[in-house]
């Protein structure tokens, strides 16, 4: 369980399970080595993600970890959202 401080001033925490901070991210590469594994994949041997990825809530600024520092940080662009639908 840890506890983060987005930039916005938002105090990010993954201490409820499940919760809408901590992202299981994984390269399509990574994820394919996974599913090819076997005929059954067993929950419990899927390794974790390389790196830990959160999401404010409040910015939707995303953040990577490796271990305990931020290696990337990502903020959305303001433009029109028009354009996504």
């Amino acid at each position: 369980m840890a506890r983060f401080q987005c930039k916005c001033g938002v105090t990010l925490s993954n201490s409820k399970a499940p919760n809408d901070v901590e992202l299981t991210v994984y390269t399509d590469k990574e994820w394919d080595d996974i599913i090819n594994q076997g005929d059954f994949i067993d929950p419990i041997s899927i390794p974790f993600p390389r790196y830990d990825v959160w999401r404010c809530n409040s910015c939707e600024r995303i953040y990577v970890f490796d271990g305990n520092t931020v290696v990337r940080t990502y903020i959305l662009e303001k433009g029109d959202l028009s354009t996504l639908n």
